[in-house]
């Protein structure tokens, strides 16, 4: 559990990174963290004095699962278009495209942002 502000950003980072040690994907979990954890931050009730989110995962075989289960809010988190001209609204791309699938479950009082990140066998085996 990270307290709702920003410095928990990369305290959640730093959590991934131990967690995972080696893992194949190490790089774009962390990213996905990050993106997930700084929406929780910005767009949810977590964000708010005292708030909190909670970082999940779990490696089932070749597949990584992440979560961010934040205190909810008034605003679904929603993928829009990349637009490379605003300076913001690209997290849920990102996450999209690096994991093999990803969703969003919960309501107004706590949602989770999950996303499955595969391995192939041989990556695994080889350590890389």
């Amino acid at each position: 559990m990270f307290l709702g502000s920003t410095i928990s950003i990369l305290e959640a980072r730093r959590f991934v990174s131990a967690f995972l040690g080696a893992w194949p994907t190490l790089d774009d979990a962390i990213l996905i963290v990050s993106e997930l954890a700084t929406n929780a931050i910005r767009h949810s009730h977590s964000g708010r004095p005292g708030g909190r989110f909670v970082v999940t995962l779990e490696v089932v075989g070749s597949s990584l699962r992440v979560e961010v289960r934040d205190e909810g809010g008034p605003r679904r988190p929603m993928l829009f278009p990349l637009c490379t001209t605003e300076p913001g609204g690209r997290g849920l791309a990102i996450v999209s495209e690096l994991s093999a699938k990803w969703g969003v479950a919960g309501d107004d009082y706590g949602r989770t942002v999950w996303a499955v990140l595969e391995v192939s066998p041989l990556a695994l085996a080889s350590g890389s």
